[in-house]
């Protein structure tokens, strides 16, 4: 597979379990809207398929016909329940650094609702040169196109074909619900244990750009 590599490189980032480890807010989201609406949600079992778009988890808990307001509910909730409750992933602030320091730029390109993905990085002072939101999978690569993101760094096999779709280069950590086995099965080119293991590669793939 060829690569197309921009002279000034652009990286983007997943956010859920790859620059943020969303669980706690999530957790704690989902119980909410569980005790707002009366519905039984099994939020310790909902955080462990953490990745793909909202209405996909609330299918499992609510009828068709509600998830569209239950979409709502959650979101409107959200900000005042996860931010504060979310930490940086080990390593996070590091690598958006990295790619700074290389003289590139670094986006975040995450299927979270966007105006709650900007709280959670503007909480945690992490500030990517830009954030697109609500893209899942294969629709990433519309935004990693649009930015010319020659790299896009996730944790899911939905953020390894995203990058595939647009002809970036995979690279894939072992911190979300997808383990090394089935990334590099779905096609990573590169797995790494977790972020902080992101500067050091960033250093040695640099040279083989040029």
């Amino acid at each position: 597979m060829a690569f197309m590599i921009p002279p000034a490189l652009t990286v983007g980032f997943d956010l859920d379990m790859t620059l943020i480890d969303s669980r706690p807010g999530i957790r704690a989201c989902y119980q909410a809207l569980s005790e707002r609406t009366g519905t039984y949600i099994d939020a310790d079992l909902a955080v462990t398929r953490l990745g793909p778009p909202l209405a996909e988890e609330l299918i499992n808990w609510f009828p068709a016909a509600e998830i569209a307001a239950m979409a709502d509910l959650y979101r409107e909730m959200y900000p005042a329940i996860a931010i504060t409750a979310t930490p940086a992933m080990t390593g996070a602030r590091e690598a958006i650094a990295a790619v700074r320091q290389a003289g590139g730029r670094a986006i975040v390109v995450t299927a979270k609702y966007e105006p709650n993905a900007k709280l959670h990085l503007a909480h945690l002072g992490i500030e990517p040169d830009a954030v697109i939101g609500d893209l899942w999978a294969e629709q990433k690569a519309q935004a990693l196109r649009e930015h010319d993101a020659g790299v896009y760094v996730g944790d899911h096999v939905g953020d390894v074909r995203g990058a595939r779709t647009a002809g970036a280069l995979s690279v894939a950590v072992a911190t979300g619900p997808c383990p090394e086995e089935e990334l590099r099965a779905a096609g990573a080119d590169v797995v790494l244990t977790d972020l902080t293991e992101f500067p050091r590669w960033l250093s040695d793939y640099r040279p083989a750009r040029a």
